[in-house]
């Protein structure tokens, strides 16, 4: 049985443009498992302007499974409005529980329902689909998992097809300790917060869809990651998020609703004012929270969320939409005029920290549902293979 030493053998590569050489990935084992959530309906929550509740309820199945498995690290990726994720056999018992947890969790706190599935790596590949994984840096203190294969594609449009369902638990709520939403949306310094996917039209990674994955970088060669400065303040909407994010053990709703926002000033006070106390350096963790951010990935397609100009936003737009005219690519983009940023940090010692980054006006999930519009859905209608 192939163990969870696997993932740390997989190669690191730290130039985002290498995402699609193939040499860094590797085939999960077959005894693995692939677990993935969405938000159901999360176009209505964001339009309703309930967007940092989407993304807290996607990001709750990562921060679950990672205080369940302790120090194991295991490869995920943030989607929006929900997250994918693989595991060794011997993890998936306590996957499938973060899971279930995590969806009871979600409709009974943040009343949205949560999507959730775990599937064989065996089932995958019988379907004529591939998980491969590769380890991305941005910084020398954390590694975000780039998926490749088709795999997760075919997982997803699976799970949104009633298959390998994973029902909510009532009254559980997963160990989300160290997730958090506590910072204002981030303003575009450049005019525009774009997200965008990029998936391949056709079955395989063609050199055409590299040309278009290497223009796009190319293009936004002068765009910047959406990460704040403190002074992007505290926000009271996330500490209500927040608060039903502690556990019920810590008290009623109202009293967490008080420690939350305490928590939340205090944090930005701190951040504002000390620049040391203890083991910890305020201007470290800073660089490292903008150094860590992960705003831009490959989960069998690009996703990015970058600060441009609108000049800048056009000329990707436009080569985007040649690219998919073309029958190269099937592409989805968002405008919007702020970020929002979802974190993860189980001890703010540690200098693993992560943090989410997605448009605050709808992001990836506005991007799918303008892929969709424009007739492009990539559930069902694209399996590429591995980089």
């Amino acid at each position: 049985m192939a163990g969870s030493g696997f993932y740390s053998e997989v190669p690191i590569f730290t130039r985002f443009p290498d995402l699609l050489d193939g040499s860094y990935y590797r085939p999960l084992p077959e005894d693995w498992v692939v677990g993935m959530t969405d938000v159901v309906s999360s176009r209505q929550a964001i339009a309703e302007g309930r967007y940092k509740a989407v993304n807290v309820a996607g990001v709750a199945v990562i921060a679950g499974l990672s205080n369940a498995l302790g120090q194991e690290e295991f490869p995920f990726v943030f989607g929006g409005d929900g997250a994918s994720f693989a595991i060794p056999p011997e993890a998936a018992e306590a996957a499938r529980g973060v899971l279930a947890a995590s969806a009871g969790w979600a409709r009974e706190e943040l009343g949205l329902t949560l999507r959730a599935a775990l599937m064989p790596v065996a089932t995958i590949r019988e379907a004529g689909s591939d998980v491969r994984v590769a380890r991305f840096a941005p910084s020398p203190n954390v590694c975000y998992a780039m998926f490749a294969g088709g795999g997760l594609a075919w997982a997803s449009a699976a799970m949104k097809a009633g298959r390998f369902a994973v029902p909510p638990t009532a009254g559980a709520s997963p160990d989300l300790n160290g997730l958090s939403c506590r910072w204002q949306p981030i303003p575009a310094r450049r005019g525009v917060i774009l997200s965008l996917i990029v998936v391949p039209a056709g079955a395989v990674v063609s050199e055409d869809y590299r040309r278009l994955v290497h223009d796009i970088l190319e293009l936004a060669t002068h765009a910047e990651r959406p990460v704040p400065s403190v002074a992007a303040g505290w926000s009271p909407a996330g500490a209500e998020i927040e608060a039903h994010v502690m556990r019920r053990s810590s008290g009623p709703l109202a009293l967490r609703r008080l420690l939350a926002r305490a928590k939340g000033f205090f944090s930005f006070a701190f951040l504002k004012t000390i620049p040391r106390i203890g083991q910890f350096d305020t201007a470290a963790y800073i660089k490292q929270t903008i150094e860590n951010s992960d705003f831009r990935k490959y989960d069998d397609g690009l996703r990015m969320t970058v600060d441009c100009t609108a000049e800048e936003a056009d000329r990707i737009e436009a080569r985007l939409a040649e690219a998919d005219a073309a029958g190269i690519s099937l592409s989805g983009a968002h405008r919007q005029d702020a970020a929002l940023m979802t974190c993860f940090v189980p001890s703010a010692l540690r200098s693993d920290h992560v943090h989410f980054i997605d448009g605050a006006g709808g992001g990836y999930a506005a991007a799918a549902i303008a892929m969709q519009r424009n007739g492009h859905s990539r559930q069902g209608e694209t399996e590429p293979t591995p980089a």
